[in-house]
């Protein structure tokens, strides 16, 4: 059976978080490398958990996480999870996030 992966295209049954970390460009290299930890041991194992997609801008100032989550809900759920607030405590530490939820509404090819 093939994992779950991303896929961006208008009515899927998918939230999309879209969270932009401001981070210091010394910093950058240590925030992405928290990220993916915090993906692999935690948030990848969550229900709901579709992909995470790390993106650093070419100037070193933010870090971008394109994820996606089987609901509202289940998004919801893992921000209460204790190890999941582990994570988010240690990437706010080293930069200041931007977490929002969308809905794909339009894709053009």
């Amino acid at each position: 059976m093939s994992q779950p992966h991303t896929v961006i295209e208008a009515g899927q049954p998918v939230v999309t978080l879209i969270n932009v970390f401001e981070v210091a460009p010394d910093r950058q290299r240590q925030l992405i490398a928290l990220l993916e930890r915090a993906t692999e041991e935690t948030m990848r194992h969550m229900p709901g958990f579709i992909s995470a997609n790390l993106h650093r801008s070419l100037d070193g100032a933010r870090v971008t996480n394109y994820a996606q989550w089987a609901s509202q809900a289940d998004f919801e759920a893992m921000l209460q999870d204790p190890a999941a607030q582990v994570h988010m405590r240690e990437a706010t530490a080293l930069a200041r996030a931007a977490p929002t939820l969308y809905e794909v509404c339009s894709v053009h090819r």
